[in-house]
């Protein structure tokens, strides 16, 4: 999809598979890969064709350029400041479609691997916070600035507090403060930090590994690990034996433990 918002004719986001992992590239280096709705529109309709593709078995999201990304188009929601409704209409189809992409990220059944090389901001952070895992170069960074030009990251709050402790998370809303790789993993929002040159090998080689699992056992994981985690502890530990019990009357999970007992590789059915 075209860049509607700058008139850039080169795609917003770009897309390669390679065996079972689809990469997603965010593709407006030249706007900080700014979400305009273009690119939003663009992310969703690619996360609603992986959903219903069954070779698909792990998703990488990335970015072209020196920024990882940005956040909203400022430029595109400012144009609108001179609407008859003051902007009211524009800004509340965006953040729809922000939010829309935000849970089809969970709700995908594959795992979503964000590689984040440089900085992440507001929504940028957003979209990192609501990815599964999360890889980081050396010299990437995160931030919630809203704050300081006068709008509070409220909708950054929802994925970044359900990925970090909740004072790190108002930490990080209430003084914009960019943190640094090292500081993200310790609070739980970076998995692994690696150098900037090995970052996509990484991020290809962690989605390798997990493609190679049982894609049942992995779907069926992640969709019970979000599911219970806003559940209260007696709905949740019900809700996980009913996901093990599933999950133990598959034939991937005979096909395992059969091989685990005879000390040879499975052969995953992905039923």
């Amino acid at each position: 999809m075209p860049d509607g918002a700058s008139g850039s004719p080169f795609p917003v986001l770009l897309r390669e598979d390679r065996g079972a992992v689809a990469t997603l590239a965010l593709n407006r280096p030249a706007a900080r890969n700014g979400l305009s709705l273009s690119l939003l529109d663009a992310l969703h309709s690619e996360l609603e064709g992986i959903a219903a593709d069954s070779t698909v078995r792990c998703v990488v999201i990335r970015a072209e350029g020196p920024v990882f990304c940005a956040g909203h188009d400022l430029k595109e929601i400012t144009a609108h400041f001179g609407d008859p409704d003051g902007g009211h209409a524009f800004f509340s189809d965006s953040m729809a479609r922000c939010a829309r992409v935000m849970q089809a990220i969970p709700a995908l059944p594959q795992p979503v691997i964000a590689t984040v090389q440089g900085l992440a901001t507001a929504a940028g952070c957003q979209l990192v916070a609501a990815c599964d895992l999360v890889i980081a170069a050396e010299e990437a960074r995160f931030c919630t600035p809203g704050v300081e030009i006068g709008l509070f990251c409220s909708t950054p709050a929802v994925p970044l507090s359900r990925a970090v402790p909740r004072k790190a998370a108002m930490e990080m809303l209430l003084t914009g403060e960019p943190i640094g790789a090292e500081e993200a993993r310790r609070i739980g929002l970076v998995n692994r930090i690696v150098p900037r040159d090995v970052l996509d090998e990484a991020a290809a080689e962690l989605a390798a590994g997990i493609a190679g699992r049982s894609a049942f056992a992995v779907q069926l994981g992640k969709r019970t690990f979000h599911r219970q985690a806003g559940l209260p502890l007696e709905e949740a530990y019900a809700l996980a034996a009913a996901a093990m019990v599933e999950n133990l009357l598959a034939e991937d999970a005979a096909e395992g433990i059969g091989a685990l007992l005879e000390k040879r590789a499975p052969e995953w059915r992905h039923r």
